[in-house]
């Protein structure tokens, strides 16, 4: 399935690194990785993208579809964009330098 998806939908599917406190906790303890992605990729595209741009062997991959806060901007109400979080766990022996990109 890895052959029908093309380069540039997986340079698109990984959108940025999320970068909190709860994912570099798994990313030293776990070795899982933690990213944006397009809220329409699927859990293959989202493996293929990251074994192919950081050159590394993913073990599994965990989705989670974000939902938008309700938020108060003055007397108006809004809501932020809802978006999708993809879990990204490694295999042993692998790793990905997030300090280095820019």
């Amino acid at each position: 399935m890895s052959q029908s998806i093309s380069m540039e939908r997986l340079t698109q599917v990984l959108v940025a690194p999320h970068v909190s406190e709860k994912s570099a906790g798994l990313a030293d303890s776990s070795s899982q990785h933690v990213f944006k992605v397009l809220p329409n990729a699927s859990k293959q595209e989202i493996k293929s993208a990251v074994e192919q741009l950081f050159q590394v062997k993913v073990a599994s991959v965990r989705t989670v579809n974000v939902q938008g806060k309700n938020k108060r901007f003055g007397r108006i109400m809004g809501k932020r964009s809802d978006w999708k979080k993809a879990y990204v766990r490694l295999e042993d022996g692998h790793d990905i330098d997030l300090t280095g990109m820019e």
